[in-house]
């Protein structure tokens, strides 16, 4: 549900506010779902997941690495090396992958919706703010990969996902 002005409620389809999400950050949770999907104990090469998921292979590695370093993902060297999750899918959530690419979700000129303040007339659009970031994070903390994987996404999130603004 979207919030129309003066506080009362809207039909969702009233208005589509874009929010952008990176081919990083996409490629990201896509490569895990890959990983995920496939068996824990089995090791998934780079060109697989790039080939599976139509990902340039050199942009994956890279986004590999990150999420190695986050300890989400482990990798093993060698010719019969790959990747796997570091963690079961279901409790790695989609909040956590985006992290670990892009840092944190919300940011307004290099800060956090927190630390703004503005005067006169926009003093209160830092509550705005705040309560898109805190929703935004809701949603992907409340998914996880295995969510994702099996289809079983969160009520609220397959809700909104069936009614989606107009563009």
């Amino acid at each position: 549900m979207t919030i129309a002005a003066g506080g009362g409620s809207a039909s969702r389809s009233q208005l589509a506010v874009p929010i952008r999400i990176s081919a990083k950050a996409d490629y990201a949770i896509r490569a895990c779902a890959e990983l995920a999907a496939s068996s824990a104990a089995k090791l998934v090469s780079g060109d697989q997941i790039a080939r599976a998921q139509h990902i340039p292979v050199r942009f994956l590695l890279n986004i590999l690495t990150e999420l190695r370093r986050a300890r989400i993902v482990r990798s093993h060297r060698g010719t019969d090396g790959g990747y796997q999750l570091a963690r079961p899918a279901g409790e790695i959530t989609i909040a956590e992958i985006l992290h670990a690419v892009e840092g944190p979700v919300a940011r307004i000129r290099d800060l956090s919706p927190q630390e703004l303040r503005y005067a006169g007339a926009a003093e209160h659009l830092r509550d705005v703010w705040v309560a898109v970031q805190t929703t935004l994070e809701d949603v992907l903390q409340g998914v996880t990969l295995a969510d994702l994987v099996d289809g079983t996404l969160p009520p609220a999130v397959a809700t909104f996902s069936r009614d989606p603004p107009t563009q």
